[in-house]
């Protein structure tokens, strides 16, 4: 419950305009003089992009944060993780699969940002959907094997709110059938499981640092590779395919972090565990307040996973008093901003919506949970006073 309880006590709030506004997410943001400070040293390095000393600095902190790894003076001795900075999100999705140089079929969710599905496009790799899972809206690894064919080259699942797939399946399928696995881990950053980085599964994972995300480089994004080798190539790739100053290995693509992205970023990594305690303490809350309420389903923990609380998503179920969308609605009329994440599937968008594998016939659950689903506020910032608004409309209405 929320601490001082005598405070949270539901009556009916009066509010209209003149309320704040609560937004959907808020932005982890690193002290103003601190981030000044390392500007003042950028400026006096006169390095502003390429392979910079923060850039550099913020790859070895993220992969000692995420990975749990120390300095060791024998790389290959110490090293099994890797990873690589981009300029955004997208990027690494993009270059996992050119790094891979695939073609063919891609089997994958169409309960996504449609980001995860653009990847394909721009590799020529048509995507293939299956459903997903009826609990945390996952790719399901029994409808993967029954949409293999002999043009099937990989399987692209995402951990939808940063809830890891069903990972030991996955990967049972992919061995059999001779097929990558890349991991759209967006949602993801710092999510373990039994001890070990949900990111060090599959072949690639890639992760969004864009400002919406429990840690964020303003924009910025990762791809994560198992060998020294695979990262040389991914940092070709993303300069351009530059091996060095004479020599193109490929035709690679610009997508590396510049310094003063790298130097927030370090700033915010020193936040974020606090940040996500913060988010557990919000989620609890929310849990514990809509036990019960009738038509409103909730997430919990998974056993022997270290969550990140990235988003908090409700499904509004047929037994609620509204639908969805009216909730949504009545949210807005509070100034209180929730999303309908994902909604709608990225099989009902132009570019993919005329394949095969985009009938709502084959998709019956990501349908079904695309029209239910509804994040709501959760952020470090979010105030008890904020929490108890959004409770009181889900309750009240």
């Amino acid at each position: 419950m929320i601490d001082n309880k005598a405070n949270f006590i539901y009556n009916e709030f009066v509010m209209d305009n003149s309320e704040k506004i609560i937004t959907v997410t808020s932005p982890l943001l690193p002290d103003l003089e601190e981030f000044s400070s390392l500007l003042k040293d950028i400026w006096e390095r006169r390095w502003l992009t390429n392979n910079g000393f923060y850039h550099q600095k913020l790859e070895s902190e993220l992969e000692n944060f995420l990975f749990g790894r120390k300095e060791c003076s024998d790389e290959k001795l110490c090293k099994s993780t890797y990873l690589s900075l981009f300029t955004n999100g997208t990027l690494p999705l993009i270059t996992a699969f050119q790094a891979l140089d695939l073609s063919g079929e891609v089997i994958t969710t169409p309960y996504s940002f449609v980001a995860t599905s653009h990847c394909l496009w721009w590799n020529k790799l048509k995507p293939v959907f299956v459903d997903v899972d009826e609990t945390f809206g996952n790719i399901d690894p029994n409808k993967i094997e029954e949409a293999i064919t002999d043009k099937t080259s990989a399987i692209l699942p995402v951990h939808v709110y940063g809830n890891p797939c069903n990972t030991k399946e996955i990967q049972k399928i992919a061995n059999k059938y001779n097929l990558k696995v890349i991991y759209d881990a967006a949602h993801a950053f710092g999510v373990n499981v039994d001890g070990k980085s949900i990111l060090q599964e599959g072949d690639f994972s890639t992760l969004s640092f864009h400002a919406t995300k429990v840690y964020n480089t303003v924009e910025g994004g990762a791809l994560i590779s198992n060998s020294l080798e695979t990262k040389k190539k991914i940092d070709y790739l993303k300069n351009f395919g530059f091996e060095n100053e004479i020599s193109v290995l490929a035709p690679g693509i610009n997508s590396k972090m510049d310094e003063l992205r790298a130097a927030y970023g370090l700033l915010n990594l020193q936040k974020v565990e606090n940040a996500i305690s913060k988010r557990k303490r919000i989620a609890q809350i929310y849990r514990e307040e809509l036990l019960g309420v009738q038509g409103i389903r909730v997430l919990q923990d998974i056993q022997g996973v270290e969550h990140n609380y990235a988003y908090f998503p409700i499904f509004v179920e047929k037994d609620y008093k509204f639908s969805r969308d009216a909730l949504y609605e009545k949210f807005k009329e509070k100034n209180i901003f929730s999303r309908r994440y994902f909604y709608p599937l990225i099989s009902n968008f132009s570019p993919y919506k005329d394949l095969d594998s985009s009938s709502p016939n084959n998709l019956p659950i990501a349908t079904r949970l695309s029209q239910e689903v509804l994040c709501l506020p959760i952020y470090d910032t979010l105030g008890d006073d904020d929490i108890k608004r959004v409770i009181d409309v889900i309750k009240s209405v």
